[in-house]
């Protein structure tokens, strides 16, 4: 194998594990911008998979075809803003502590699904193997070397995320629904006070934070495991929360960091297939994306900005 061919594979693997983790950081900014902190992003991302899983199944089994994964798509986003509604009335309606209750959809999902599972199939542990999405292949650029194999050889959903970087980055600092949503989370009751209902905003925010995460769990189970089973989303919420820190709650920001884990995790990979990574411990291997996330995690203090009213409930009285 060439070493262009090898780079090509390495740069399309990377796009493979950075895409759940670009739309989990997206949605993580909407709700973050909107001034609701969102702990729960891995357990929306379990809801998302575990629902793509289900419902392309399903889909497979009625004769849907080729749009069967797309079916799990929409399972995923629906099974998602509901997960999300349940941390906007605890943290906005009634005030909760935000961190508490991003904590408690992450049990929640990771209890109920596995439940669901073993409910729905059987007693069986993971969902039954299904079609997911194949890599298209971009006529004419997919034979350029090294970028035709790396980037236009991909998944369509690696290519819906990168399109919806731009996308969310225009929504949140070109339009009046983003300068919106930045306000209530930097001075919501300055925003109150020019008639922008702040509540209203921020559960726009958090439901949009679901609705992404879901098909970011949604793309691990329709692209790479083809299954949902209790560990198939295994911390892929919090690295992309480190993602969304590190890059500064913007959405090219987040791109970058999360195409960084995902190359940390390609490289994990790759490690393998080398004679001398025998003679490391598996258990060291598997640990570098997530030791990469604390040190950049560690790097990132003190010089990211969060949204100033990041955390803290509104209560209308006090403004």
């Amino acid at each position: 194998m060439d070493v262009l061919t090898l780079l090509g594979q390495l740069l399309n693997t990377t796009l493979v594990f950075s895409t759940a983790l670009i739309f989990a950081a997206l949605g993580g900014i909407f709700s973050e911008r909107s001034g609701v902190v969102n702990i729960g992003l891995e357990g929306l991302m379990m809801f998302g998979a575990f629902a793509a899983a289900v419902g392309g199944y399903y889909a497979q089994d009625a004769g849907f075809g080729a749009w069967a994964p797309w079916v799990g798509v929409l399972c995923a986003i629906v099974v998602g803003a509901l997960g999300s509604l349940i941390h906007a009335v605890a943290s906005i309606t009634f005030k909760a502590d935000q961190t508490i209750s991003g904590t408690v959809i992450n049990f929640l999902a990771a209890g109920s699904t596995l439940y669901m599972v073993k409910l729905l199939f059987d007693g069986a542990g993971e969902t039954p193997l299904l079609a997911g999405f194949s890599k298209y292949k971009v006529p004419l650029l997919s034979d350029i070397p090294l970028i035709g194999e790396g980037i236009f050889s991909s998944y369509p959903t690696t290519y819906l995320a990168i399109v919806l970087v731009f996308v969310i980055y225009f929504v949140l600092f070109k339009t009046p629904f983003g300068l919106r949503l930045r306000a209530v989370g930097e001075h919501p009751s300055a925003a109150d006070t020019l008639g922008v209902n702040v509540n209203k905003m921020r559960y726009i925010g958090v439901i949009l934070s679901g609705m992404l995460a879901g098909i970011g769990g949604a793309t691990i189970t329709l692209t790479t495991t083809s299954t949902f089973a209790h560990n198939t989303i295994s911390g892929q919420g919090f690295i992309a929360i480190a993602a969304m820190i590190f890059g500064k709650w913007n959405p090219v920001g987040a791109f970058g960091a999360a195409v960084f884990f995902g190359f940390s995790q390609a490289i994990r990979n790759y490690v393998q297939l080398f004679e001398w990574s025998k003679n490391i411990p598996q258990e060291f291997i598997f640990m570098i994306p997530y030791v990469l996330t604390i040190i950049v995690l560690v790097s990132a203090v003190g010089r990211s900005s969060a949204p100033s009213a990041l955390g803290q409930p509104y209560d209308p009285s006090k403004r």
